[in-house]
């Protein structure tokens, strides 16, 4: 899976904001922050991964225990999937 293209994450006073560009300007209509766990998720989705190597990023970068973090991604992942940001 991968973010779909026309999108692009924003840091703005330490505030991470998924923004549309090009066509998706103009038919997106939603404001998307993301904390910091978030704004690393969707960096690892701009190339195309799997949710085990997503797992496998995570507790390499964060202190979190293996349960959490599998919790984490599929709830980001589910909220992604709604908002149809992933192909």
């Amino acid at each position: 899976m991968k973010i779909v293209d026309g999108f692009i994450l924003k840091s703005i006073v330490d505030t991470n904001i998924v923004v549309p560009v090009g066509s998706n300007s103009v038919s997106f209509n939603a404001i998307i922050s993301l904390n910091d766990s978030g704004a690393f998720l969707w960096k690892q989705l701009e190339n195309e991964q799997s949710e085990e190597s997503l797992l496998a990023a995570m507790l390499a970068e964060y202190d979190v225990d293996e349960a959490t973090a599998k919790a984490d991604i599929r709830e980001f992942l589910n909220s992604m999937r709604q908002a149809d940001l992933l192909k």
